[in-house]
């Protein structure tokens, strides 16, 4: 039963130091991820901007991995040079191992004095204040698992179990390396191993050499959960985390037969031999940065050819940044751009569909199914992708912008279908039985597909600008379209009540694709919508005259 409890009680402070990590880097990210984003990819001009850019980021977010993530994805977009990015991640390294370092200092006692103002600053109403207070919480319990962990590993000390168990691991320090390096990729944070180990190491449980071996294996699993979170991204990404986890992996086979020396050098140091895990941590990734700079650039080149480039689908979106999603602004904007590559894809279908009814040329109708479909699946993912920003901590401005972005891709995804199976399939019915619109019908239609374009491409600007004024013109548009819909419907009765016989022919396929120009056209000044009704003149769909 006494082992019971004291195993829950471990458990548990380890559950509290995970759970306190992720709160300062929820909380950081919201407070101020902007800015650590915009520092880490404008700060890396330089080797050691780079370096310092992954440091300070590590040790603001409590994660090298999400550091590591965030480079990887500013790689990705060629904001970071993968030299640089390499340089980024032993910034990271040693960002967490100061951060250790800081931790086993003694100041435990400033526990409850964090939460409370963690929590006083979490009342506040602003995101950077709410944020900032969650990040001390979590500071907060942080220090205070470091204070139970010390509680529940004291009856550990005279546990026959442990002793045979740590027994085993001195004889077989390989087997040691590995073990401590699973427990880091499964809990995804070598800091709460090092933690652990420091525990342990004060109680006098484990010998010198063990503690330095038991600190590699944190170093080399740390690596570890990076390299997965990119097994399924591009090229330029996992070049960055298998590179990093290669140096790791190289520095630990290294360094383990030298484990022994390493532990008298550094118990020489005028340090307590109660901290030896973070002065090892500490040691290992400033030794590894030093060693592994000089060479950031031929390891990039071996890991392009390690890791070749790969054709990636057209319909993958390009934008979409899982790691961005913890702060709204961004993530918003990335959104944004997919949307407007969407956009591009509508225009390009309509340009197709008009180049074809005007040189009767079927042949450019053939990428019409596949650019639909790449319209669905973007679109597709752009919701998935805004849903999982939630709405709790979401301000109202980025919640109505959020929805925004989604009923315009919505209505881009509407367009696409109106094109693929209902201007596509009339056109190329014209084109296969021979049939021609009367050269004023024919006008007509131009005119029609030439006004959706270019209110299409109005409609982009609005989206991105949300312009008041564009906005206003382009629900006016509306009436103008329907007005060129209705006389180009009159007119077509008009040549058939003459009798000419090529009206006769097309007459379904004109007044056909008259409606569904005019349909696409109504999808296009939705994107006015959400403007016109912030501004209080939109009243069921029409604008209100200047009298009222």
């Amino acid at each position: 039963m006494d082992s019971t409890v004291t195993m829950i009680n471990l458990f548990g402070a380890v559950a509290l130091l995970l759970f306190g990590l992720a709160q300062v880097k929820d909380g950081v990210s919201r407070a101020f991820g902007a800015r650590l984003r915009t520092g880490l990819a404008t700060g890396t001009r330089s080797g050691f901007r780079s370096f310092l850019s992954g440091l300070v980021a590590t040790v603001a977010l409590q994660s090298s991995t999400a550091t590591a993530l965030m480079t990887a994805s500013f790689v990705e977009r060629d904001l970071i040079k993968p030299r640089m990015a390499q340089i980024v991640l032993l910034g990271a390294n040693v960002g967490t191992a100061i951060t250790a370092w800081i931790v086993a200092t003694g100041i435990e006692w400033l526990s409850p004095l964090l939460i409370l103002a963690g929590i006083v600053l979490c009342r506040g109403r602003s995101s950077t204040r709410q944020g900032g207070g969650g990040a001390l919480i979590g500071i907060g319990l942080m220090l205070l698992s470091l204070h139970l962990l010390d509680l529940a590993t004291e009856p550990m000390r005279a546990s026959p179990a442990l002793a045979a168990f740590i027994g085993l691991l001195d004889g077989a320090l390989p087997v040691a390396l590995l073990f401590s390096a699973a427990l880091a990729f499964v809990s995804s944070s070598s800091l709460a191993v090092v933690v652990l180990i420091l525990s342990l190491a004060s109680a006098g449980l484990i010998s010198a050499e063990l503690v330095i071996v038991l600190v590699l294996g944190a170093n080399l699993g740390g690596a570890i959960p990076p390299v997965v979170a990119t097994l399924s991204g591009p090229a330029s990404a996992r070049r960055v985390t298998i590179g990093n986890l290669a140096i790791r992996t190289l520095g630990c086979i290294i360094a383990l037969p030298l484990a022994g020396y390493g532990a008298e050098l550094i118990q020489m140091l005028p340090f307590g031999p109660a901290k030896l895990p973070v002065d090892a941590h500490l040691a290992f990734n400033l030794l590894l940065a030093a060693f592994a700079w000089p060479v950031s650039r031929p390891l990039a080149a071996l890991m392009a050819r390690l890791v070749p480039d790969q054709a990636e689908p057209d319909n993958a979106p390009k934008y979409l940044d899982a790691n961005e999603l913890s702060t709204p602004v961004i993530a918003l904007a990335s959104a944004t751009r997919e949307v407007l590559g969407i956009g591009d894809l509508i225009e390009r279908m309509l340009m197709r569909v008009s180049e074809a009814l005007e040189h009767s040329d079927a042949s450019k109708l053939a990428e019409i199914a596949a650019l639909e479909e790449r319209v669905d699946r973007l679109q597709q993912a752009v919701k998935v992708y805004l849903s999982k920003l939630g709405r709790e901590g979401l301000s109202d401005e980025n919640a109505r912008r959020s929805i925004v972005v989604i009923d315009y891709a919505i209505n881009l995804e509407h367009m696409g279908d109106i094109i693929e199976k209902g201007l596509s399939e009339q056109v190329s019915k014209k084109i296969s039985l021979g049939l021609k619109f009367s050269e004023d019908g024919h006008q007509e239609l131009r005119k029609l597909f030439d006004l959706t374009i270019d209110n299409l491409r109005v409609a982009q600007t609005i989206f991105v600008t949300r312009d008041f004024n564009l906005a206003r013109q382009m629900m006016e548009v509306k009436v103008e379209v329907r007005r060129m819909e209705k006389q180009s419907a009159e007119h077509h009765l008009e040549r058939l009540r003459d009798g000419r016989a090529d009206s006769l022919q097309t007459s379904s396929l004109h007044l056909d694709m008259l409606r569904d120009l005019k349909r696409i056209n109504a999808h296009i000044v939705s994107v006015a919508h959400p403007i016109m009704d912030e501004s209080g003149l939109l009243i069921e769909s029409r604008v209100r005259s200047a009298a009222e």
